[in-house]
């Protein structure tokens, strides 16, 4: 049950009953949401000022005729017009209520939706350079994600999960050079790793994998014949690496693209080419001298141009570099298309905080493979800073001296990272602090939501000591008399909860995960309070001996916020444990 989305549709009735030449665009747009001070009541409504222009009318005059038409319903307590226009409402407990027994009967679907309609998504991320372990620099990308993709799911939507592997790039070639320098050595040969070499140990059991298969036999033979063979293996073992490093924080995605899948006679990118010249997107021209210091590698010579600016970008962009090579622009347009073709008008890409001079140039290539047909939404993910000992790690795959993934997630738990990236927006830069995440203080707010949880067991675990002969199991939860649920205190919680479907939605519509990681730690909040409240007063305690359809009224309570914090922590992919150590 969605309050506001119920209340959306009866007014929304009402304005079609009062005015039937309103149209169902412009009511499309109308707006129920609570009031910026609880003190206004529980929904507001900008209805009457959305209507009253093109109706010709005076909005406090479209406001009075909404008040008259809800002045008699059973579900509002009052009904009052605000400012300019605003229609303000309060609710009856009855509709409180009515949330409560919702989420008891829905469980695990409450806050579901099919707002998504099943439409197919298509969600990239982490797509990190197949040439080691997984470093935290990728993190919080990776967590973005897959709460994005975890959250388009929960709301209707039919997800997949993708991974760019970057296969095809000098860098492999520098990988497999420094693989078989530990092929080498797994030998016996004493080997010295050149600058801008790979010399991480992760490279050392590869090496070791090609002495068991191929002995020495790849010594002395043509590089032509023996990188095929080194790439091939070792990208398949950095491609597992990087699996079980994203396994760690519970990362899973439904589909690899090898980037190898462009290049080459036949390929995406030949074939994209061909299209674009096709539909008249391609010409040759001179580029403008960007703005600043050039860069290195900037020519001013007539190229292949893409028309980005036909299709809202800010430059026309190269597709052929002047050795007769695809710019990388070149392998995103055919990338792109590609996803198009697969079926997915609706796209994700989550880049980091290096590439927001992307966003244009991929919904440029977007619209026009598509011909307008799909969209795609570019997420920036800033960077995140590791503190210890007040100083930040440095992070270098070739240095050797990286910190990964998994040593992050094996000092503090993938529930802490996951959360806490969730819990800040994903363009804001932020700082990781070890030892916040491990604190059992309500400053930790992983901590502070999951003990809420556990505190939720703890209750019921002290019901069954004080009231053994009540039932309290699920379905005597769904039959308890929610009528008792009364005073101020509880229905302040109530509300809390009913704002899940909205706010889960809202996150959807938006792509911003972290309102569901805000919601929760607010939820979080509420029930603390309302317990420290019980124990101050004893008519707000859970457990009443001398009555338990009290009792069983608050324990369905309890268990409404148990449901909803699984709920929310389970798009997040953080656990809800039933007892903290």
């Amino acid at each position: 049950m969605d309050v506001f989305a119920l209340f959306s549709a009866r007014i929304t009735n009402a304005l079609k009953v009062l005015y039937p030449q309103v149209s169902d665009e412009l009511l499309s747009r109308l707006v129920v949401e609570p009031p910026r001070d609880p003190a206004h009541g529980d929904l507001s409504t900008n209805a009457a000022m959305l209507v009253s222009k093109p109706l010709g009318k005076n909005p406090r005059d479209v406001a009075t005729a909404l008040v008259d038409v809800f002045k008699n319903d059973p579900d509002v307590v009052s009904v009052e017009i605000a400012g300019p226009g605003f229609i303000n409402f309060r609710l009856a407990n009855s509709i409180w209520h009515q949330v409560l027994r919702t989420i008891a009967e829905q469980g695990a679907d409450f806050g579901k939706s099919n707002l998504g309609g099943g439409e197919a998504v298509n969600i990239e991320y982490v797509s990190a350079n197949p040439t080691g372990p997984m470093h935290v620099g990728h993190t919080r990308g990776a967590v973005f994600g897959d709460t994005l993709a975890a959250l388009m799911a929960y709301s209707g939507f039919d997800v997949t999960r993708e991974y760019y592997i970057n296969d095809a790039g000098s860098q492999i070639n520098t990988l497999a050079g420094s693989t078989l320098l530990r092929y080498r050595e797994a030998l016996g040969e004493t080997i010295e790793i050149p600058s801008g070499f790979y010399p991480g140990d992760y490279l050392v059991p590869v090496g070791q994998a090609l002495k068991e298969e191929f002995g020495d036999s790849l010594l002395g033979r043509p590089d032509s014949e023996v990188l095929p063979i080194v790439k091939d293996r070792v990208l398949a073992a950095m491609l597992e690496l990087i699996k079980a490093d994203l396994a760690k924080l519970k990362i899973h995605h439904d589909f690899f693209f090898s980037e190898r899948q462009l290049h080459g006679p036949g390929g995406d990118i030949e074939l994209t080419l061909a299209w674009l010249r096709e539909q008249g997107m391609v010409y040759q021209g001179r580029l403008e001298p960007p703005k600043g210091q050039l860069p290195e590698d900037w020519e001013d010579r007539e190229q292949t141009l893409f028309r980005a600016t036909d299709y809202g970008d800010d430059t026309d962009r190269a597709l052929i570099k002047s050795d007769g090579s695809y710019t990388y622009f070149a392998a995103d347009i055919a990338y792109h298309r590609n996803k198009f073709l697969r079926g997915f008008n609706h796209m994700a890409i989550v880049l980091g905080a290096d590439h927001s001079g992307y966003i244009k140039r991929l919904q440029a290539a977007v619209k026009a493979v598509s011909r307008g047909a799909a969209e795609i939404d570019v997420r920036i993910c800033q960077l995140v800073r590791l503190m210890r000992n007040g100083e930040p790690f440095k992070m270098s795959k070739r240095s050797g001296d990286l910190v990964t993934l998994a040593d992050v997630v094996e000092e503090v738990g993938a529930d802490a990272v996951r959360f806490m990236l969730c819990y800040r927006k994903n363009d804001a830069s932020m700082d990781f602090d070890f030892a916040l995440v491990k604190e059992q203080t309500r400053d930790n707010p992983v901590f502070y939501v999951q003990y809420a949880h556990a505190r939720t067991y703890s209750i019921f675990r002290n019901a069954e000591k004080e009231l053994p002969a009540l039932d309290f199991g699920p379905n005597a939860l769904k039959s308890a008399e929610f009528e008792r649920i009364v005073t101020s205190a509880e229905l302040d919680l109530v509300r809390v909860l009913a704002a899940w479907p909205r706010t889960v939605a809202a996150a959807a519509v938006a792509h911003e995960p972290h309102r569901v990681a805000f919601y929760v730690h607010e939820l979080a909040a509420a029930f603390h309070g309302f317990w420290a409240k019980g124990k101050d007063d004893p008519q707000l305690r859970f457990v009443n001996q001398s009555d338990p359809k009290l009792t069983l009224a608050r324990l369905a309570l309890v268990d409404a916020v148990r449901q909803v914090i699984v709920n929310a922590l389970g798009i997040l992919g953080v656990s809800a444990p039933e007892e903290l150590s």
